[in-house]
């Protein structure tokens, strides 16, 4: 191998340059778009503050809901939803393009070796029978042909100098994408976890509706019973008989479309958790329902809760990073290459020190004229930016929206559950009494529908109002993004 002599001073003179070069930067300076952030909560101002972690895994807030069921339920969501999987596998692709554009700030380095033979023919060579020769003056073929054989075998590399920091902004861009694809998965969980327990308290409140219209269509064939034995003494007209078997019929009817509601949501289930709805069922299962109190947090540690708004401000450092990346070809481009190996026309010869070679070479390129094409894309690079800021903003003002609905439907709905309650007990009541009435001959039948009618809505109106009271905190739970521990976040 031929040596080459370098001096120091060089050596060190060319590092320090290239680390001056690579200090620089074309991409702008990064910062989070701000944002107006009220000091309180309107629809809750008492509520106190709690540490922000958005980095820090969600707890099971669904277990404060008392089901056992639905906590096995929402472990198999995170196994088997295929939205999440196909969350997962996004994000997965983020962090090896991540290490696909770190891969390009070092040198490339590959191998070769080649072995070719090459000649040429003379002025009379023909082609004969059985192979190519040349004819002399007899006539007689010739089969000489002047050739050449060459081997060689040699390791190059090739390194693009990030002068300008364009390398280092697509690395940027890429690990700001990934983060963001996280915040996306996280984001996702949470929404399957929140869809999972919403369908969940539904169904289970449709099996209390069930309770109540089985009760109840029980009640009505007794007033049936009772009215069909006044019609046989002659106490009542016929068209009692047909009230009350009105009442009944559709109290049969109701609870039939109750069956249609339960098995839809059942269905959905099916899916959340990753299984065939023809192959998944839930038993019926007495309601239990619990309202567990939302963790109180200020305005300001909403931003750093929620994956959505996490997602958002990534995307804004991302394409911050790919106007850089736009700016950059301004700039030329700086490539070092170099190569070493050995070249023969012998294999025996291929390594010995007489055949060795080497090249060291650097180019550089630099666009001098486009007509506008790099302005135009920085330009679209900006826009592109701005548009993202807009997003991310937007982002944050859903969030508030969100989490100022829910508190208020919680404060309110407390009110409405105990109302409800009330009217409940006292339609039950008239209920009673006035098919007691209606026995001793002092009221119409109709007065006995009218009241039948009223205790059934009370009813179902109490558990529409325990439901939607489970709703919200579950959407609350959602909206300030998903922690659940007295107000503080999980320890790692």
């Amino acid at each position: 191998m031929r040596a080459v002599m370098i001096r120091p001073a060089f050596v060190f003179s060319l590092i320090a340059t290239t680390a001056t070069l690579v200090a620089c930067s074309v991409v702008p300076t990064y910062q989070r778009p701000t944002t107006t952030i009220p000091a309180s909560f309107k629809e809750e101002p008492g509520w106190r503050p709690a540490a922000p972690a958005d980095d820090k895994p969600r707890e099971q807030w669904w277990a404060l809901l008392g089901d056992a069921e639905l906590n096995g339920l929402q472990a198999r969501v995170l196994v088997s939803n295929q939205n999440l999987a196909a969350a997962t596998a996004a994000y997965d692709q983020a962090r090896a393009l991540v290490r696909e554009q770190r891969s390009a700030l070092f040198p490339t380095i590959d191998l070769q070796a080649s072995a070719n033979r090459a000649g040429s023919f003379d002025k009379n060579t023909t082609v004969v029978a059985g192979g190519t020769g040349s004819t002399g003056s007899g006539g007689a073929a010739n089969n000489s042909v002047n050739s050449s054989r060459r081997y060689s075998a040699s390791v190059g590399a090739s390194w693009e100098v990030d002068v300008f920091g364009r390398l280092r902004a697509s690395v940027s861009q890429a690990g700001a994408l990934a983060q963001a694809s996280a915040a996306d998965l996280a984001n996702a969980t949470l929404a399957a976890q929140g869809e999972l327990a919403l369908d969940y308290v539904q169904l289970r409140a449709l099996d209390a509706q069930a309770d109540i219209l089985t009760a109840t269509i029980a009640g009505y064939e007794r007033a049936l019973q009772i009215t069909n034995n006044r019609y046989a003494v002659g106490v009542v007209a016929r068209v009692d008989i047909l009230q009350a078997e009105t009442q009944l019929r559709n109290a049969r009817a109701d609870s039939a479309d109750l069956g249609r509601q339960r098995a839809a949501l059942e269905h959905a289930i099916a899916v959340l958790v990753g299984e065939n709805p023809s192959t998944f069922s839930l038993a019926k299962a007495d309601w239990a329902p619990q309202i567990p109190d939302v963790p109180p947090i200020l305005p300001s540690t909403l931003l750093e809760r929620r994956p959505d708004v996490a997602a958002a401000e990534r995307r804004v450092a991302a394409a911050n990073a790919a106007v850089g990346i736009e700016r950059s070809a301004y700039f030329p481009t700086l490539d070092l290459t170099g190569s070493a190996g050995f070249t023969s026309s012998s294999l025996s010869t291929l390594f010995e020190t007489a055949s060795s070679v080497w090249s060291l070479g650097a180019s550089g390129l630099l666009t001098l004229l486009d007509f506008g094409g790099r302005s135009a894309r920085v330009a679209q690079a900006r826009a592109a930016y701005e548009q993202t800021v807009a997003e991310y903003r937007q982002t944050v003002l859903t969030a508030f929206q969100q989490t100022e609905d829910q508190l208020a439907a919680a404060r309110i709905l407390t009110t409405v559950e105990q109302e409800r309650a009330a009217a409940a007990t006292a339609a039950n009541q008239v209920e009673q009494l006035t098919l007691n009435q209606y026995v001793a001959g002092l009221l119409s039948y109709s007065d006995v529908i009218i009241s039948q009618t009223t205790a059934l809505a009370a009813r179902e109106a109490l558990v529409s109002a325990t439901l939607n009271r489970q709703t919200a905190a579950i959407a609350l739970i959602q909206a300030i993004g998903g922690y659940w521990n007295g107000g503080q976040p999980p320890a790692r």
